[in-house]
């Protein structure tokens, strides 16, 4: 198996266990993250990001599959399970991972892709039906879900 594909399963493995250490390892100093909430963060963010939902999504469950790298990229599938905290509402998200990596085997950019509407009508519910294809309505999430990390990475020193 290519250090990459092993990296990629390593990430997700330890998401799965709610191991937000192991997985801020797995990104270079450097790195840069986007997904349809977060967009553009650098390499502090995206490792706050991940140690803020792990800590918040009491019942997250995490599953992975279809991962396959080379020396450059890589790609994966995976599910996250939760409770949507703002609502209560049960989530099911399926995303599709790409990644770039460094000469150092670390992951330098990495882009989560899911269907924000399908997502925002679970999560939000009548309001996410009604809103969730307009580019209004997804900025405003955008803006939630950054506020949130700053101040998370405000309270916690980051």
């Amino acid at each position: 198996m290519h250090p990459n594909q092993l990296l990629i399963q390593k990430f997700y493995e330890a998401f799965a266990k709610r191991d937000f250490a192991t997985m801020q390892a797995c990104y270079a100093d450097d790195a840069m993250f986007s997904d349809e909430a977060f967009q553009n963060l650098n390499a502090s963010q995206v490792r706050s990001m991940w140690e803020m939902l792990i800590k918040k999504g009491k019942d997250l469950k995490i599953t992975f599959e279809n991962v396959s790298a080379n020396d450059t990229e890589g790609q994966a599938d995976w599910v996250a399970t939760y409770t949507f905290t703002q609502t209560g509402n049960k989530v099911v998200n399926r995303i599709h991972a790409s990644f770039e990596f460094n000469k150092e085997g670390k992951i330098s950019a990495h882009l989560d892709e899911f269907n924000f509407y399908k997502w925002s009508k679970q999560a939000l519910g009548f309001m996410g039906y009604l809103l969730g294809w307009t580019g209004f309505f997804r900025k405003k999430v955008q803006k939630t879900a950054m506020t949130q990390l700053a101040n998370f990475m405000k309270k916690n020193d980051k």
